[in-house]
């Protein structure tokens, strides 16, 4: 057995490290409590640690960073900082890494060799990313940073859980994620967060009428998963096919589109808390409950909507693509790092109080789009005819030459569907495309993360 893959082992530190998030929570909640001039100032006193530490450490870092003082940087000096790409994150890895303790042929023998989740004897975790955008991805979060992220993650929550006294009662987490090895989902959002939470793993990737029965035999008090799970679940509880009654939701890893959280509004009444995130930087903003759109983390990830050029754009402007920089992130720093999501701003106050930026909920990656020749057709003009059928639970669209092969999880009229997206392709310049529509019982999920990947393009 290797050293890496002792499950008993495994448990040990987990259950340490999950006592190291429930301590910390303390701190991070009443973050959400902090004025702009506090958040700020924390923020600078961060990345100057982070940018003097990526410096010394790490020659991929040291490189990019040219003439910029890392004691005395600010955000806006970020901007002479050349952004940072997945390609180029994978390519370079052992001259990101800031330790010794592993490399890239280290971190894929652990990926290789483990069979659970692990800890390096350094106390590292080695993730991979399903590769959805083209590139496989390998990454390393340490102990800090997992304690960090997940803090980030369930702190909205906890908080709201305080506020209404709940927080005591005896409570079961459904958690929806991948539910094995290599993705990051499970460890992250498998997390009792109260004294009286229990919680149980259901595999996002099972066909869903398993995952309605796990669901059903768990009578969940909170749910946690992909957006997509979450809103199927949702459907068949409208429907009448799962009595379960959730008091709070948190969804994440995937879009959450307006059918969705309508779904989820409709059968249960309870508050959502979506997430962004990546497995890069982590969490990036969460949604508090109350509010429209998601908070920012702005104590821990500085967010940037750049131009082409990558020069920060104003609150009011379209922006060609997002940058993240992870302050968490010591032993494989993202600095400036492209998400590859589109965000806008939203402006004014948010009624829950915390002065930390909201965005509005991520509609999806830019290479969601499909493009025709010279003609783009955005995700949305299909999201708006497939979204909202109340005869489709689940629908994925694959790319053609001349239009799009749909697979669809229901019982809609296949014909009047395939003219509704004809119709609805229509404005972007495709005056003839060819749609083929078919019903089918169960979308194949990524074998290892359980994500639903709703537009593949050619």
């Amino acid at each position: 057995m290797s050293r890496y893959s002792g499950k008993a082992a495994y448990e040990r530190l987990r259950a340490a490290h999950l006592d190291a998030v429930r301590a910390s929570l303390e701190d991070h909640v009443a973050r959400l409590e902090w004025s702009r001039r506090r958040i700020e100032d924390y923020r600078t006193e961060r990345l100057r640690s982070l940018l003097v530490y990526a410096r010394e450490r790490s020659p991929f870092h040291a490189d990019r960073m040219g003439g910029i003082d890392p004691a005395a940087a600010t955000v806006e000096d970020l901007v002479r900082v050349p952004p940072m790409v997945k390609q180029e994150a994978q390519d370079e890895w052992d001259a990101i890494i800031t330790t010794p303790d592993i490399d890239r042929a280290g971190a894929e023998q652990v990926l290789a060799q483990q069979r659970w989740f692990s800890y390096t004897p350094a106390g590292l975790q080695v993730f991979s990313s399903g590769g959805s955008s083209g590139v496989r991805g390998v990454y390393v979060w340490d102990w800090e940073q997992f304690t960090t992220l997940a803090c980030l993650a369930w702190r909205w929550q906890v908080r709201a859980e305080r506020a209404s006294g709940s927080g005591l009662r005896p409570a079961r987490l459904a958690v929806l994620e991948a539910g094995e090895p290599p993705h990051a989902s499970t460890p992250l959002f498998d997390v009792a967060t109260g004294p009286f939470m229990e919680t149980v793993v259901i595999p996002a990737a099972a066909p869903f009428d398993r995952t309605l029965r796990a669901v059903s035999d768990a009578r969940p008090t909170h749910l946690v998963g992909y957006a997509s799970v979450i809103g199927r679940l949702a459907r068949a509880a409208i429907a009448g096919e799962l009595d379960v009654r959730p008091v709070r939701v948190s969804t994440n890893s995937e879009p959450l589109s307006e059918e969705d959280r309508d779904a989820i509004d409709t059968a249960w009444g309870a508050p959502v808390h979506n997430l962004w995130g990546s497995t890069e930087v982590g969490v990036q903003a969460v949604g508090c409950g109350h509010g429209d759109g998601l908070h920012i983390c702005e104590d821990e990830v500085i967010i940037e909507r750049v131009d082409p050029s990558g020069r920060p754009v104003g609150p009011g402007e379209p922006a060609a693509r997002t940058l993240a920089t992870g302050l968490a992130g010591r032993t494989f720093p993202f600095i400036r790092y492209d998400l590859g999501d589109e965000v806008t701003l939203l402006p004014g106050d948010c009624a829950c109080g915390s002065t930390m930026l909201r965005v509005a909920d991520i509609a999806g990656r830019r290479d969601d789009d499909f493009r025709y020749g010279e003609r783009t057709v955005p995700a949305s003009a299909f999201r708006q005819v497939l979204g909202t059928d109340p005869l489709i639970s689940e629908y994925q669209v694959r790319q053609t030459a001349g239009g799009a092969d749909v697979l669809v999880v229901g019982s809609p009229e296949v014909s009047a569907v395939a003219a509704a997206l004809a119709a609805a392709l229509s404005p972007y310049g495709l005056s003839d495309p060819r749609i083929s529509v078919s019903t089918v019982e169960q979308i194949p999920r990524h074998a290892s993360t359980g994500k639903l990947k709703r537009f593949i393009a050619l």
